[in-house]
C-alpha cells in the first residue's frame, strides 16, 4: 500500500482509531472519506481539513450500502483503498437463554458490514491502481474476552474471511489485516482512560510507521498485540486465555 496519494474510504471515522487513522493518513498525502452512523462526530473528525470528507453510512441496510457505494464512486472515482474500521463491542451473558439483539446487532456491524462493503467496491477497486482493502480485527480474533463473546467470534471470522480474500484478490487488490490489542478509545464505556491499554497515540504512531513498510505487511501488528496472535503457535494459548480475561 502506498503511504501518500490514495483516495482512502474509512468506516467509523468518527471517533477513536477510526479518526486517527483518517486523519494520519490525511496528514500523510491523502484523501480521506469517513463514514459513519452519525453525521456529527464525522464532521468534527473532518474540521478544518481539505481533502477530507464525510458520508453516512447504514451498514445494517443491504440496500443502503449499495446506494453507499454508488455514491461514493461518483463522487470520488480515484477511490482505491477501503477501510473496513467500525466495530461495536457489547458485554454479554450467554450463560442461559437471553434477547439475542446484542448478538445479532454485532454480527451486522463487525461481520457482514465488512462483507458487504468489500462486495460493494470490489469492482471498482479491481480497475485502480495501487488498490487496498485493509479490514481492522482484533488482538481478541486470536484470544477470546469471554465478556464479549459474539464481538471475539465476530473478529475471529473477519480475520479468516480476510486471509480468503487476500487469496482470492492476489495480484489485483492488496489485503491488509490491522488487529489492535486493547486500546484507550470508547469502544466501550470509560475504556479511553482505563489503565493497561495501550494510549490511541501511541498506537497509531506504531500503526502508521507499519502502514510505511515497504512492502507493507499482510498484517499490521503492533508489538503489544503479537502475544495474542501467535499464543497458540508458540504453544500459550491456555496461558493467554487466563491473562486476557484476569484483566
Amino acid at each position: 500500500m502506498n503511504p501518500a496519494g490514495n483516495t482512502i474510504l474509512i468506516t467509523g471515522g468518527g471517533s477513536g482509531i477510526g479518526r486517527e487513522l483518517a486523519r494520519r493518513f490525511h496528514d500523510a498525502g491523502n484523501t480521506v472519506i469517513v463514514a459513519g452512523r452519525r453525521r456529527e462526530p464525522l464532521e468534527e473528525t473532518i474540521a478544518g481539513r481539505v481533502a477530507m470528507h464525510a458520508v453516512t453510512l447504514d451498514v445494517e441496510d443491504p440496500a443502503a450500502v449499495t446506494a453507499f457505494a454508488a455514491a461514493v464512486i461518483r463522487d470520488h472515482p480515484a477511490l482505491n483503498v477501503l477501510v473496513n474500521n467500525a466495530g461495536i463491542m457489547r458485554i454479554e451473558d450467554i450463560g442461559a437463554a437471553r434477547d439475542l439483539s446484542d448478538a445479532e446487532d454485532t454480527i451486522v456491524t463487525n461481520l457482514l458490514g465488512p462483507i458487504r462493503l468489500s462486495n460493494a467496491f470490489v469492482d471498482h477497486l479491481s480497475g485502480r491502481p495501487d488498490a487496498a482493502i485493509v479490514n481492522v480485527t482484533s488482538g481478541l480474533a486470536f484470544v477470546p474476552l469471554v465478556r464479549t463473546p459474539t464481538y471475539s467470534a465476530t473478529k475471529a471470522a473477519l480475520h479468516s474471511y480476510t486471509v480468503a480474500l487476500r487469496e482470492q484478490l492476489r495480484g489485483r487488490i492488496e489485503v491488509i489485516e490491522l488487529a489492535p490489542p486493547a486500546v484507550q478509545t470508547e469502544l466501550t464505556p470509560g475504556q479511553s482512560t482505563r489503565n493497561g491499554y495501550l494510549p490511541l497515540d501511541a498506537f497509531i504512531d506504531e500503526v502508521m510507521a507499519l502502514f510505511g513498510g515497504q512492502p507493507t505487511p499482510p498484517e499490521i501488528l503492533v508489538e503489544r498485540v503479537r502475544g495474542f496472535r501467535f499464543a497458540e503457535r508458540d504453544g500459550r494459548f491456555d496461558e493467554a486465555v487466563r491473562m486476557v480475561n484476569a484483566m
